[in-house]
């Protein structure tokens, strides 16, 4: 799994021109898809909640606890998604982080290490996690894509 970061773009360019997304906020996740019969079946998994279209605004609300199984499943499907989540800038990456599993990460690596265990080089570890004061969350927004070889990373 690789990370792209898009810095040059502007949020609202991210959100209407890159599918499929993932927004992971404050509560519930938003996911944009491209058009198929089948896409609210895809998105419900077999679970027992059913995704609720917006079609003002043309994206799918589902649970924020279905983000890691969505991002596999959606990898699986399209190769790459695109993941717009919060990042509080004065986080600092840990152990925690390194030896997640998931795909949710907010800490200052923005993803880079997320999941594969100590990245090497010159770290020292304080404890699992930092407790730090940190200024408002920015929205970070990165694209992922599946590579055939992913025993490396947890994700």
């Amino acid at each position: 799994m690789s990370t792209e970061s898009s810095s040059g773009k502007d949020l609202r360019w991210v959100w209407n021109h890159c599918t499929p997304l993932l927004w992971r906020g404050y509560g519930l996740l938003k996911v944009r898809l491209p058009y198929a019969a089948d896409n609210r079946t895809l998105l419900r998994g077999g679970r027992g909640r059913r995704p609720v279209w917006h079609r003002q605004e043309r994206y799918w609300e589902v649970p924020a606890a279905w983000f890691n199984t969505l991002c596999r499943s959606l990898l699986e499907q399209f190769n790459q998604i695109w993941v717009v989540q919060p990042h509080r800038v004065s986080e600092k990456c840990a152990p925690a982080c390194w030896n997640a599993s998931g795909f949710e990460c907010v800490c200052s690596c923005l993803g880079a290490h997320h999941g594969e265990g100590h990245p090497g080089g010159r770290w020292y570890i304080v404890s699992e996690t930092c407790a730090v004061r940190w200024k408002n969350a920015e929205w970070y927004w990165s694209r992922l894509t599946a590579k055939e070889n992913h025993r490396k990373r947890a994700w």
